[in-house]
């Protein structure tokens, strides 16, 4: 996935009320920026960080500004969740993620479940239909060089919901994929944050040991694109 427009760099004053963020930018400018990111952003918040922000298209938009960008040591990190499933699908259809391959059709936010909608159907008329559900990944604790990132960052009761639903697609003869995307370019291994949501850590054993497939990959990243680029190791027991 490519920026549409050159991005703006700044440092962050803080991020508050969930969906803003005050960054000062190089000309010294204090702007408000959209921060899509709903989740608690632990690792990825600190104020004096260098962000990058891009800027709004829509002339009416009341913020002019969306986050998409924090540096965390040596690490560039993408923060704006609303990204990850376009990157995802895209990787899919560009044959970089080999356990997707093979598939005739692509679709995207498609109805499924209990009044949910899946991020990535892959369908193919001599195999079963593919759900693939997306969940973006910027939790790091640990900055050393082999510590994994983890998901997730808070108690998330839809992401436990999700995998149910996985597993009642499983049931039903379907394919089923949880896709962990690490929006972050120093990503050696990937667990679960247990600590934070234990639920959604027994939820995740479960929906493995019935058949959804984990799967885990992370990416490249600049002011200019993010791209999904390896494979990323799961370490869960």
């Amino acid at each position: 996935m490519k920026f549409l427009d050159p991005l703006y760099h700044g440092r962050l004053i803080k991020r508050y009320k969930r969906f803003m963020a005050d960054i000062e930018l190089d000309n010294g400018d204090i702007v408000t920026a959209h921060c899509a990111n709903s989740g608690s952003m632990i690792s990825v918040r600190e104020p004096g960080s260098e962000v990058w922000i891009s800027p709004a298209r829509n002339p009416d938009r009341k913020l002019k500004f969306t986050w998409e960008l924090i540096k965390v040591g040596d690490a560039m990190v993408g923060v704006n969740t609303s990204h990850p499933n376009q990157i995802v699908a895209e990787a899919i259809a560009d044959g970089i993620v080999p356990e997707l391959t093979g598939y005739e059709k692509l679709r995207r936010e498609v109805k499924y479940g209990g009044n949910s909608r899946i991020d990535v159907l892959l369908e193919d008329g001599n195999k079963p239909d593919c759900y693939v559900e997306v969940k973006n990944v910027t939790l790091k604790r640990d900055l050393s060089k082999n510590a994994p990132c983890e998901f997730p960052d808070g108690v998330t009761a839809r992401g436990t919901k999700h995998l149910g639903e996985l597993q009642e697609m499983v049931k039903n003869g379907k394919r089923a994929v949880m896709f962990y995307f690490v929006q972050r370019d120093d990503a050696r291994s990937f667990t679960l944050a247990d600590d934070i949501d234990p639920v959604y850590a027994d939820a995740y054993k479960q929906a493995r040991n019935n058949g959804v497939e984990m799967i885990c990959y992370g990416c490249r990243l600049d002011d200019k694109e993010i791209v999904i680029d390896r494979k990323v190791d799961i370490n869960i027991e």
